[in-house]
């Protein structure tokens, strides 16, 4: 069983933004592979089925950003997962908008999700796929909490979609598969 979580914060008011970008992937992967992500189990939105013959649980913690290892954490429990088994999508400011860095593991890099992700699972031996919104120009929390402009919403469509492919090719070939094929090469 693998665990495939996107990052957001939930509520109306943050659909849309930089930050729910994992969310975004999720809901793609969610569509793709016919997971209704309906469940609200563990301080999360869950759906559970089939990737590529491999079962997952599809995750979208409730917890906010910044408490999302909770809802992480209770999941793993539940599902009596390994942090290998779990792989995390989420923002990165510090990749140009349309780039992809999938891991193996690693720090959090100053993404407070991820930070609170290690926390709660007392280790960064998890794979995680970031997806670049772009650097800040101005202050972080409003960058990250903004909406794409229109004219970065085909680089941003097609970099969720180019991360689901990433998520179906790690359940398919492996993580280390993944990053060869995609963190060469910009989505667009």
């Amino acid at each position: 069983m693998k665990i495939i979580v996107g990052l957001g914060n939930p509520g109306r008011e943050y659909q849309g933004t930089r930050h729910n970008i994992g969310f975004k992937v999720v809901d793609i992967l969610s569509k793709r592979h016919k997971i209704p992500v309906k469940a609200r189990r563990d301080r999360a939105f869950m759906g559970e089925g089939t990737i590529l013959g491999e079962k997952v649980i599809l995750l979208k913690p409730i917890t906010f950003m910044n408490l999302s290892g909770e809802a992480v954490a209770q999941a793993a429990r539940r599902y009596r997962a390994d942090a290998a088994d779990i792989l995390v999508i989420c923002d990165d400011v510090n990749l140009p908008l349309g780039r992809l860095r999938v891991r193996v593991k690693g720090s959090a890099g100053g993404h407070n999700g991820l930070k609170s992700i290690i926390h709660s699972l007392r280790s960064d031996e998890f794979p995680r796929i970031r997806v670049g919104i772009g650097s800040a120009s101005g202050d972080m929390v409003d960058h990250v909490l903004s909406r794409f402009h229109p004219q970065e919403r085909r680089a941003v469509h097609d970099c969720t979609e180019r991360a689901a492919d990433a998520v179906e090719c790690a359940l398919a070939e492996g993580i280390d598969a993944a990053m060869n094929k995609f963190n060469a090469a910009p989505c667009q």
